[in-house]
């Protein structure tokens, strides 16, 4: 009986797991939404990416940097506030995607998705 119980649970483990993880995961990054909000709005404050990307101030400050570090965005100060300039010619990091696909081509093809 005890066996049957144990493999009732860990089936249950299993599936609450399988339900958080189809409830987490995400085809882009957390750095491809930072790219990508702050190319519809350059002049967006963290706090606001922060809200908009749902992830905390602290991890948009890491990953702007992180941009910023590799060439991807370019950072202007603006009085008190910063602007942002996204590099399209840059390509993907992605291995996968390195060869063949450019940040531009990422843009366009949200934008054509929003457009349709």
């Amino acid at each position: 009986m005890r066996g049957a119980q144990a493999a009732d649970e860990g089936r249950m483990d299993y599936e609450a797991s399988l339900a958080t993880r189809a409830q987490t995961w995400r085809f882009l990054t957390n750095h491809a939404a930072v790219l990508l909000l702050i190319a519809d709005n350059p002049g967006v404050r963290i706090d606001a990416l922060s809200r908009e990307a749902g992830i905390s101030t602290r991890a948009v400050q890491m990953i702007v940097a992180d941009l910023c570090r590799a060439g991807y965005l370019a950072r202007t100060r603006v009085g008190r506030s910063n602007r942002y300039t996204v590099n399209p010619s840059l390509p993907m990091r992605h291995l996968a995607f390195r060869e063949r696909c450019t940040v531009q081509a990422l843009l366009a093809m949200l934008a054509a998705a929003d457009a349709a």
